[in-house]
């Protein structure tokens, strides 16, 4: 996981949730990962935090609609956005979107669902310059419904941080 998130944050995991391996992560995009203690039927529900410096002109829907176009080559199959909606005020916007897609994972064929939240942070000492976080929960589609809850308890854990490490 060699990426870095281009503002620090301060995050809880949900209880029973634990730190990826570095190398566990396929992707070098993330800059952060956590897996749940149980799979189901293989799959280990995970957590991934990302994020970056987007244009004046970019908004989080247009980014989200990259992560749905990134997702579809990645995944070889339909992605199909089952939930999208933009909340909070103007100085702080986020998204939340749902995706449904299957991927071959260990030889098999699994139904996924991703939920994706986007938090846009203002530079404090540049407000018109922003940073984006996304956090991503991946899970099987059976097994969503039970970590969900936990996923949005870690989202609203989610805080700007010192940058002092941890």
């Amino acid at each position: 996981m060699p990426a870095t998130l281009p503002v620090p944050i301060e995050f809880r995991l949900p209880y029973g949730w634990l730190p990826a391996k570095p190398n566990a992560v396929a992707t070098d995009e993330v800059a952060f990962a956590a897996v749940h203690p149980h799979p189901d039927a293989g799959f280990a529900a995970n957590i991934t935090i990302d994020g970056g410096i987007p244009t004046q002109a970019e908004t989080l829907a247009d980014l989200a609609d990259a992560s749905v176009e990134r997702l579809r080559h990645a995944a070889d199959s339909a992605v199909e956005v089952t939930h999208r909606r933009e909340v909070g005020p103007p100085d702080g916007p986020a998204l939340t979107q749902h995706l449904a897609f299957s991927a071959s994972i260990r030889d098999a064929r699994r139904d996924l669902i991703q939920s994706q939240v986007y938090l846009s942070l203002q530079d404090v000492t540049d407000s018109h310059e922003r940073a984006v976080i996304r956090l991503a929960l991946t899970t099987t589609a059976n097994q969503h419904d039970s970590v969900l809850a936990e996923f949005q308890e870690f989202v609203r854990t989610v805080r700007p941080g010192s940058g002092a490490g941890a």
